[in-house]
């Protein structure tokens, strides 16, 4: 356990410690209030895959596409200030 003084100071050792694996908690008066944790490997998911999720949502059309949504979907109304509400 390091205190927040400790920690300002030396926070490139204390972030070398934590890439190692360590976790460091960091207390204020004596009392423990943070902790530095590595963090999961991004790479845990795998690599990324273009088109991954290609024909999962299926096809949209153009028109589909720029179709306005209804006033009442989602419980919003149209803003006096948008091009295209009916005036």
């Amino acid at each position: 356990m390091v205190n927040v003084h400790e920690a300002k100071t030396n926070l490139s050792r204390l972030l070398v410690r934590v890439e190692a694996g360590e976790e460091i908690t960091i207390a204020r008066a004596g009392h423990p209030f943070a902790r530095l944790v590595p963090l999961a490997a991004a790479a845990s998911s795998g690599p990324r895959i273009p088109g991954r999720f290609k024909g999962m949502f299926g096809p949209l059309t153009v028109e589909e596409a720029m179709t306005p949504l209804p006033p009442d979907h989602a419980g919003l109304t149209p803003s006096s200030t948008d091009p295209l509400s009916p005036r």
